[in-house]
């Protein structure tokens, strides 16, 4: 290579270039790469001896045969026809085509040698006969495009043109592109500073100001849109023109600007035909936006207690409501479906498929959990506002969801609760049977035996008397809950009143200080210890200064001039 002249490197590196250009078409699946078919070409199957066979020279569809012509079936005509047109072009000549008719068909000629010949049963129209010399005509017309671009394979001169010219294309391109991103940019930095600038209140730009983010959002994606449809006309009349720069690729070049005109014909015509269908599944989802508003509005005024039914109170209104509302917007989506674009393709079917069989199978636990939380709403177990004891958790209800239940416990904390766990235990109900969303206030002391038990009811009715927030109406009352190996278990029922603090903990601790109070008072140990004799005093608190701060207090006796508070 280095020894032979500059002239033949670049007619070798051209001959290089459209045999890769060549196998283009041939690796994207696209028509045979021969020029003409050799003579061993491997027989074809029986299946496509039997159907019509395109002729093609240099990727450019010269005829389609379909009838058999003396014996020779479409498949064998190509074949002949590739080898004749071989033939013909590699002898030297002036590349002159013509046609004769012969009667019944038509033959092609390049310089005087017979290639093919077109018969009636060629053509597809539902009259064959009428329609032979209007295919001859398209026929002659590619053949000679054809055999005109079959002196430009072998050219080297026109191929540099042609890289010279699709390389000046290519950087016409890029700087187009690259300038169109540039400007984008440019314009965006104005936009965005004239939505930036102060504007008085009275001007018609206090809109734009209003909703000036808005207004950035929606400018941004518009140039965005306008710069990518350009890149893409640019992109695709560069494509154009460097294809038809080659004869090999110069079909293709002819129909990629019709590819891309068709492509956006079907879309235009695609939403056009849609848009019936949209109609109606619009007016679908309207007509279920009314009915699921009226029976929202409906069941509110059944929850605020404006409307009573009796098949339906307070407490269960508001899930009902979601759950119906859930079924209307159901129904209009089952309703609208066949009228959405592509709900008849397979790829829309398959789609809807997948996303049952994932939810059916990754759901089951949700579906779970709101089955849970309706049979609570609907079984009434729980109400907001009520305090409850759920396995260890207590507090009061403060929200009752389709999947989890939120309580506030008297120490600070939220605790979410699934409803499924929640429905699989035991539900305490402090007030439920408690009138005006009070609750009740239950506690248990353990006394010895050497106690009096009459004594001992006396001093905690005392200690509940004391209590604020303890209810004087129903009476509190004490109960003997066991007897157990070294004491007696009492416990002191009660009820809250207005008075009583919103959270349960607090009314408990001002009771078990008035206990502890009273009992301290009247010398009554509050113990239960396993032993195995009395001790020889009572373990109370002896009557004193309960309520004195501990030493170093500002409030101590010995800080502040105030005497210690005494008990009464």
């Amino acid at each position: 290579m280095p020894n032979q002249p500059r002239a033949a490197r670049s007619s070798a590196l051209c001959k290089i270039l459209v045999f890769c250009a060549g196998l283009l078409p041939h690796w994207l699946g696209a028509q045979p790469l021969d020029l003409a078919a050799p003579a061993d070409r491997p027989p074809a199957t029986a299946e496509a001896a039997e159907g019509p066979d395109t002729l093609y020279l240099h990727n450019r569809r010269i005829a389609t045969f379909r009838a058999t012509l003396l014996g020779d079936t479409p498949v064998q005509r190509v074949r002949l026809a590739e080898a004749a047109l071989a033939a013909a072009l590699k002898t030297p000549g002036p590349r002159s085509v013509s046609q004769t008719n012969t009667g019944a068909s038509v033959r092609f000629e390049v310089d005087g040698r017979t290639v093919f010949f077109l018969t009636a049963g060629d053509s597809d129209a539902p009259r064959p006969e009428a329609s032979l010399e209007s295919l001859t005509r398209d026929v002659l017309l590619r053949l000679e495009t054809a055999v005109a671009e079959a002196a430009e394979v072998h050219d080297p001169r026109r191929i540099a043109l042609g890289l010279a010219f699709s390389i000046l294309a290519s950087l016409a391109a890029w700087l187009l592109v690259r300038g169109i991103f540039r400007l984008r940019r440019h314009v965006a930095r104005r936009v965005y500073t004239a939505m930036q600038t102060p504007t008085g209140p009275g001007s018609h730009s206090a809109l734009v100001t209003t909703y000036a983010e808005h207004a950035r959002v929606a400018s941004r994606l518009l140039m965005g849109a306008v710069a990518w449809t350009l890149v893409v006309l640019i992109v695709d009349a560069w494509a154009t023109f460097v294809l038809h720069q080659f004869a090999w690729t110069r079909p293709w070049g002819e129909r990629s600007t019709a590819w891309l005109l068709e492509v956006l014909r079907q879309f235009a015509g695609s939403i056009a035909s849609a848009v019936p269908g949209l109609v109606v599944a619009a007016l679908i989802f309207v007509i279920a936006r009314m009915v699921s508003r009226a029976n929202a509005a409906f069941l509110r005024r059944v929850e605020s207690g404006d409307i009573a039914l009796a098949w339906i109170d307070q407490d269960t209104a508001s899930p009902t409501r979601r759950l119906s509302n859930f079924v209307i917007w159901l129904f209009a989506l089952a309703m609208a479906y066949p009228y959405l674009p592509g709900a008849n393709t397979e790829a829309f079917k398959a789609l809807s498929v997948m996303a049952g069989l994932m939810l059916s199978l990754g759901a089951s636990s949700v579906v779970g959990q709101a089955l849970s939380g309706l049979s609570l709403m609907y079984s009434r177990s729980l109400r907001v506002g009520e305090y409850v004891k759920i396995g260890d958790t207590e507090g009061t209800v403060t929200s009752l969801g389709m999947f989890t239940t939120k309580v506030h416990t008297g120490m600070g904390e939220e605790v979410s609760l699934p409803n499924s766990v929640i429905f699989s235990q035991p539900i305490r109900n402090f007030s439920r049977l408690v009138e005006d969303g009070q609750f009740m206030l239950q506690t248990g002391v353990t006394i010895g035996y050497g106690t009096p038990w009459r004594q001992v009811h006396a001093l905690l009715l005392e200690a509940a008397r004391r209590t604020p927030g303890v209810a004087a109406e129903p009476r509190p009352y004490v109960v003997q809950t066991a007897l157990s190996d070294f004491y007696v278990e009492y416990r002191l029922c009660a009820q809250s009143n207005k008075n009583a603090p919103r959270r349960r903990a607090d009314a408990l601790h001002q009771l078990h200080a008035n206990i502890l109070d009273v009992f301290n008072e009247n010398g009554v140990q509050i113990m239960s210890p396993h032993y195995r004799s009395d001790p020889p005093e009572p373990q109370v608190v002896p009557q004193g200064p309960w309520a004195s701060p501990p030493p170093g207090h500002p409030l101590s006796p010995a800080g502040a001039s105030t005497a210690p508070v005494q008990s009464p």
